[in-house]
């Protein structure tokens, strides 16, 4: 018997890190641990794609700072980083107010009226960052988060012939030596279609599949993402085309991101942004509870009203019964009597 995959009654907070979330770049607790001068670590990440295309090379923008921190390492300016250390300076990341305890409350928000208890729905939050995964994992809010997607690297790399060797040494100083998963501005729309399908909980579905609507895990209806600016803009129109909120956020302390948000909201690009304060007194918790409520209503109405069209009435017997009779002579009565008037 056919049978959809998923009953679809979990909503997803998709999250942007770096100036969504944190004030900052991820990578400053990284710096300071090594005395690296931030400033001039990206300036120079800023200027590599130019220098290397007067060398004859192409570089994509999207691994320069990727491929700018191993040339630190090698150069030795940054010797012995790891993936413990990236992932112990991300507990030195430091959030925007409200964090991380928001993101139980918004959990909460779904949970908050009887029927959407009854028809079991939940709310879950991804981080979908161009930032080290690591550090992510390492910081205060990991404990809330249902899944990461975000950089990583290798450390002690597989060496020629490796496939021949029963056994491999590891070395005790390990370093980061190459790129193993690069997220950029347009792959996050690939994350966002891993949680739609649902390829992050059952491995045996492969993003590329074609799927029907109603066999998705998480439809895109279903959706918040939450980013502070001109580089999500893949990831706003892929949620609010398909049916999705998309909200921008910014620091309260900076009118130029305000103004940017303004001019994403004039062209289309989101339903509404706010400030980056996640206190519940703020306009944009209060916005993201708004749309959570929302959409746990639609979620109610839609199971519902399946229910009621595929449910069938019972079978009633063709005779009344006794019972019916006096029912059907009481209601009969008062008509009567209104006619001999």
């Amino acid at each position: 018997m056919a049978t959809t995959l998923f009953t679809q009654n979990t909503i997803a907070c998709i999250w942007d890190f770096d100036k969504t979330l944190i004030p900052e770049y991820m990578q400053s607790p990284l710096f300071r641990r090594f005395g690296i001068d931030e400033a001039s670590f990206w300036e120079e990440t800023n200027k590599l794609a130019e220098h290397y295309q007067k060398r004859g090379y192409h570089l994509s923008p999207e691994i320069a700072y990727l491929n700018h921190l191993l040339t630190y390492v090698l150069a030795g300016k940054m010797s012995g980083l790891n993936n413990k250390i990236l992932h112990d300076c991300g507990a030195e990341i430091s959030f925007y107010p409200g964090l991380p305890d928001f993101f139980e409350q918004a959990k909460a928000f779904a949970r908050e009226k009887p029927e959407y208890a009854k028809h079991d729905i939940t709310l879950e939050h991804y981080i979908v960052s161009t930032g080290l995964a690591p550090m992510i994992r390492g910081s205060a809010i990991a404990p809330y988060v249902d899944g990461i997607w975000a950089c990583e690297f290798v450390e002690n790399p597989l060496q020629p012939g490796f496939l021949k060797q029963k056994e491999l040494s590891l070395d005790a100083t390990a370093e980061i030596a190459q790129i193993g998963m690069v997220i950029d501005n347009t792959t996050k729309t690939k994350a966002i279609f891993e949680i739609n399908k649902g390829t992050n909980k059952n491995p045996a579905i492969d993003v590329n599949s074609k799927m029907a609507t109603e066999d998705r895990r998480i439809p895109i209806p279903n959706i918040i993402y939450i980013a502070d600016g001109p580089s999500d803009v893949p990831s706003f129109s892929v949620v609010k085309n398909g049916g999705g909120r998309s909200y921008a956020v910014y620091n309260p302390d900076k009118s130029a991101e305000f103004a940017q948000n303004d001019r994403l909201l004039q062209s289309g690009r989101i339903h509404g942004y706010g400030p980056a304060d996640y206190r519940l007194g703020s306009s944009t918790p209060q916005w993201i509870r708004l749309h959570i409520h929302q959409i746990c209503d639609r979620i109610v109405a839609d199971r519902e009203t399946a229910v009621a069209s595929k449910a069938s009435k019972p079978p009633r017997h063709l005779n009344p019964t006794p019972a019916e009779e006096a029912a059907q002579r009481s209601r009969r009565e008062p008509e009567q009597s209104s006619f001999l008037k």
